[in-house]
């Protein structure tokens, strides 16, 4: 298995305050895709950050060693919509409470 932290960041700093309905709905689709891995296994948690510079959403990934990091994310309507891009960390282990 391999583990990854992923930073969603989106297109500006002020994204969750100013999403225009096209991009609300997008970030609906972005939930809805990221709860499905989340109960695939896939990922171990996922939820926004509140930076006051501005947010970014945060993934814990488990998948396995045959599976591409990059070609998850890329999947996430969110992205396929241009809206933001996401920052891939590989991590040593993850542990967590199941």
């Amino acid at each position: 298995m391999k583990s990854y932290l992923c930073k969603f960041i989106p297109p500006r700093a002020d994204f969750l305050a100013t999403m225009s309905a096209d991009e609300a709905g997008w970030m609906q689709q972005h939930g809805a895709f990221l709860d499905e891995l989340l109960a695939q296994g896939k990922i171990v948690a996922h939820g926004p950050v509140m930076d006051p510079a501005g947010g970014y959403g945060v993934s814990l990934y488990q998948i396995a060693d045959d599976e591409n990091i990059e070609d998850l994310t890329s999947q996430d309507p969110i992205i396929q919509h241009g809206a933001g891009h996401y920052e891939h960390h590989p991590m040593l282990h993850l542990k967590f409470r199941g």
